[in-house]
């Protein structure tokens, strides 16, 4: 008898709300706040791109650059995303062409410098930062998707408010920002900054993004700057109720192929796994409950930045040959999480992590435990699982089996195929 359980694949049913024509939508947005009274002929306008993996989202920029063209502008593309790309100019140039936001798709300039203006003080006495190119610029154009922050929990968590803070911040304003967490609430610290940015930074519009569970572009809204923090408070419960999520509460070992920027701001999205407060346990009234964690490899997008292994408890000796620890050290550096980089136990073969994991989940022998096999936090609309989970999925409406239980199929060297070769 083996030592491992059998497993079976599951299909989620989740909101599947989906705006079709991407272009179309984001003209219309765009058109319903009469930007043309705003925007003379020949001025420019600074549009945001930033790290996260966003669905499409080099044909929603593009759109938004034609759009703008249209009215006579001359826009350009500014990457927004605080210090990730290695904390360079060239680097996050490089993450927004690997999403297809490159100048040839989307039809103007990409202007990437890490340079920023400090606009003012805020009230609290800490300085407000922005991007220099936008900051000259005459307009600013706010592109971001709205969700739940993973770090962070308010009526304002990830959106339009936060890529004016963290991402037209650059490193500078980040680091800033994340160390006045220590001192204010997150809620007092967007408010305020936000509140000098909208003043005295020539704030166009925003467009909103929020995505549902599939990764698909759910909802697409422009949104005129003095309504950011309404509206994103209305979309970020949208967001919530459509985020993807694990089948069941309790996992006593939740395997994931990959982690990385582009899945989300801890390589791993912490709502997801229900690690938002502590690193290692859920907190009371939190789910899902995951005992442990082992990551098997980074995304390509992330470009070797492996912020949110340290939330693990286990990985592939491999990854962290994949890793850049000096990018992700910035990164958790910046964003004053130092845990969210700390190495956790490697193993050079899956054999060899589930063996080592299945013998800390407590009194539970290896072949009934609650084991999860996932590609990755974003992407959950299926899911592998092992045989505890059976008959509660067949009692389930929103779930459906496909297939039999069959063996892990760990190959001679005891290694599992990838998730996605995997049916």
């Amino acid at each position: 008898m083996s030592s491992y359980p059998k497993i079976f694949r599951l299909r989620q049913t989740f909101e599947a709300s989906r705006v079709d024509d991407l272009p179309k939508e984001v003209c219309a947005q765009l058109a319903s706040l009469e930007l043309d009274k705003k925007v003379a002929p020949n001025q420019t306008v600074a549009v945001t791109a930033g790290s996260r993996g966003i669905s499409r989202i080099h044909v929603i920029i593009r759109a938004v650059v034609e759009h703008l063209k249209g009215l006579g502008a001359r826009p350009f593309v500014v990457p927004a995303m605080g210090s990730h790309g290695g904390g360079t100019a060239e680097g996050q140039r490089q993450v927004i062409e690997s999403y297809g936001v490159t100048e040839q798709f989307v039809g103007c300039p990409i202007r990437s410098s890490m340079e920023t203006v400090v606009v003012c003080q805020t009230a609290e006495g800490f300085p407000v930062h922005f991007d220099r190119h936008a900051y000259q610029a005459d307009h600013v154009l706010v592109v971001n998707r709205i969700k739940p922050h993973t770090r962070f929990t308010g009526d304002i968590e990830s959106g339009l408010m936060k890529m004016m803070l963290i991402g037209l911040g650059k490193h500078n304003g980040a680091e800033v920002y994340h160390r006045a967490i220590h001192d204010y609430s997150f809620g007092q610290i967007i408010r305020s900054v936000v509140g000098e940015v909208l003043r005295k930074c020539h704030i166009l519009a925003g467009l909103a993004i929020v995505e549902n569970a599939y990764e698909q572009t759910a909802l697409l809204e422009a949104v005129a700057p003095e309504d950011f923090e309404t509206r994103e408070k209305e979309l970020l419960v949208l967001a919530k109720k459509w985020m993807p999520k694990l089948p069941f509460d309790r996992v006593d070992l939740l395997l994931i192929d990959r982690i990385g920027k582009n899945i989300s701001g801890t390589g791993m999205d912490t709502n997801v796994v229900g690690r938002k407060f502590n690193d290692h346990r859920a907190i009371d009234g939190e789910f899902p409950k995951v005992k442990r964690i082992a990551i098997r490899g980074l995304t390509p997008e992330t470009h070797g930045n492996a912020v949110g292994i340290g939330l693990s408890e286990f990985c592939k000796t491999s990854l962290l040959r994949e890793a850049d620890f000096k990018a992700t050290r910035i990164n958790v550096l910046t964003a004053n999480q130092p845990s969210a980089s700390m190495k956790p136990l490697d193993y050079d073969t899956d054999r060899e992590i589930l063996d080592v994991a299945l013998s800390t989940v407590g009194l539970v022998e290896p072949p009934e435990a609650k084991i999860l096999w996932i590609a990755n936090t974003l992407e959950l609309a299926e899911v592998e699982c092992s045989a505890a989970y059976l008959d509660e999925a067949r009692r389930r409406d929103d779930l459906e089996v496909l297939g039999e239980l069959r063996d892990l199929p760990l190959d001679a060297d005891g290694n599992l195929p990838d998730w996605e070769a995997w049916g």
